[in-house]
């Protein structure tokens, strides 16, 4: 999921590399889960900054993670002693996650909460298909840059995406 904010995406039109925008990652992932979710303006408002701190710890593991995975240990205790602190790390996002689903359930129904959940596991799958498809096609565009839905054109966002992504599934 995080790998994502350090890739690279073309812009539309002009072929050009742009960074990856995680203001933008964000705004787009919040639209889906809201429309998704069906989470009204107030839930919606009670829901994100809390979700943004739960964010922003496991931000901080999986770089933790990253750091660990850059360099193979030379020796048998090094690599033990990686994958120990890997588990742990593992162990803490598993924590944090338990911690701030209870956090939401004060201002969600837990099927509510339950939907919030499958949205944004369904955006990170279409993300990383969407990415994976890309990279593999090296056409100088992302997929859904050629189709005119996402992310560029967000005020129809959620159901272009969606009508040109069931679109593709026919095609393919």
């Amino acid at each position: 999921m995080l790998a994502l904010l350090a890739m690279g995406v073309y812009a539309q039109g002009n072929g050009q590399p742009q960074r990856f925008s995680p203001e933008q990652f964000q705004a787009d992932l919040e639209a889906f889960i809201t429309k998704e979710a069906g989470l009204s303006q107030q839930e919606a408002e009670a829901f994100f900054p809390i979700y943004k701190e739960m964010q922003d710890k496991q931000r901080e593991l999986f770089d933790k993670q990253r750091e660990l995975a850059k360099v193979k240990p030379s020796d048998e205790q090094g690599c033990r002693k990686a994958i120990s602190e890997s588990d742990e790390i593992d162990l803490e996002l598993k924590r944090i996650q338990k911690t701030y689903h209870l956090r939401f359930l004060n201002h969600m129904s837990a099927s509510k909460l339950y939907d919030v959940l499958q949205a944004e596991m369904r955006f990170h799958r279409r993300m990383m298909r969407n990415w994976n498809r890309g990279f593999s096609q090296q056409q100088g565009m992302w997929p859904h840059q050629q189709h005119n839905g996402w992310p560029n054109q967000r005020n129809n966002w959620p159901n272009q995406h969606n009508n040109n992504w069931q679109r593709q599934q026919k095609q393919n």
